[in-house]
């Protein structure tokens, strides 16, 4: 769905072709190039038809601000006047001052109708330039203006746009205040929809997800030290949530934070930087390896009768070989070997000497 700027835009657009039409039917009344009123106003909707279909076809390019249709509307007149300087209407003069030479004050028809022309072509190239803006991306134009940056990166970080399950998933907070996430959080209007459908669902443990993540949204949102905002979009008509989440990802210039692995492989073909909170948990797990002596507290049986289990900080799972007599106590280790498993890594180990 368009934003309501685009769409207003366009009706404005189409009105002022058909204006331009109108005027052009009336200046000809009388002349041998007549036009009657209806089709002039045919003719300029027409027209008009033509370049919002056009826009249609790059409505990929989107970003809702007034400021950026205002430097697209200036550039596009910019390009108009180039345009007119090069008196590209002159031909079209000589022509219909050819032909409304019998006529009386055929010149002044003439210089009318090139004037509607030129009116015409700067409201052409203003409503493409507005639109193009309205649907252009930062880095277009930072592309343009070089060195010229939103403010904003440089106080506060790049936003970052959340899924589903990373709202769910209540850890953001206190990774935001432990500094190691920056930048305003942006959760898209049909992500909350998602998790209310959620809330909603027969399945208790989908539901209390839900609710626990419509929770950490209601406390990110009245603390005071976590920025941030919902973004007022909904996913258009046979796009996927994950295909909305990567074009407002792409539209605001920001990162997405998942943990969903097929939609973190999407994003990155589609050049995206992707945050995943699993990733960093692996990369602050303590790696063990074959040979390294731990000390470790055994604090049950393991699957097999001789086998003593302990964990790390992180939770790892160590199974120590002919420690079941050692459960309870603090003993060191010797990791043998380690195993990585769907549910995690697991490691054995053996009863230092």
């Amino acid at each position: 769905m368009a934003p309501a700027s685009v769409n207003i835009a366009r009706v404005l657009y189409l009105l002022v072709c058909a204006g331009a039409g109108y005027a052009i039917a009336s200046i000809t009344k009388g002349t041998p190039i007549e036009v009657s009123t209806f089709q002039g106003l045919c003719g300029g909707l027409f027209l008009g038809g033509v370049f919002v279909w056009f826009e249609l076809l790059i409505k990929r390019f989107s970003l809702r601000a007034f400021s950026t249709a205002t430097f697209g509307l200036l550039v596009g007149v910019f390009c108009a006047w180039l345009l007119t300087r090069l008196q590209i209407f002159d031909l079209l003069n000589i022509t219909f001052r050819d032909r409304l030479s019998t006529t009386e004050n055929g010149a002044d028809i003439a210089s009318t109708l090139a004037l509607s022309l030129n009116l015409l072509l700067y409201a052409t190239l203003g409503f493409l330039g507005a639109v193009i803006a309205l649907r252009s991306s930062r880095d277009d134009f930072a592309f343009i203006i070089p060195y010229v940056r939103f403010r904003q990166d440089s106080s506060t970080g790049q936003p970052v746009v959340l899924d589903a399950e990373s709202v769910m998933d209540g850890r953001i907070p206190g990774v935001v205040r432990a500094g190691f996430l920056t930048g305003r959080l942006v959760i898209p209007r049909f992500v909350l929809d998602e998790i209310q459908l959620l809330a909603n669902s027969p399945t208790p443990a989908k539901r209390q997800r839900a609710e626990r993540g419509l929770a950490c949204l209601e406390n990110m949102r009245v603390a005071r030290d976590i920025p941030v905002s919902v973004e007022d979009a909904a996913a258009t008509t046979g796009e996927t949530i994950h295909s909305g989440l990567i074009q407002i990802a792409q539209l605001l210039g920001a990162r997405l934070l998942t943990s969903d692995e097929s939609l973190c492989k999407v994003a990155k073909l589609r050049g995206l930087d992707v945050l995943n909170l699993d990733d960093l948990l692996d990369a602050l797990r303590p790696a063990v390896g074959v040979g390294e002596k731990i000390r470790l507290a055994l604090v049950r049986g393991g699957k097999d009768e001789h086998q003593g289990v302990g964990y790390l900080p992180d939770g790892t799972m160590i199974v120590v070989n002919h420690a079941v007599k050692k459960i309870g106590t603090t003993q060191d280790v010797v990791v043998i070997s380690t195993l990585q498993t769907n549910s995690g890594l697991m490691v054995f180990a053996e009863l230092a000497a």
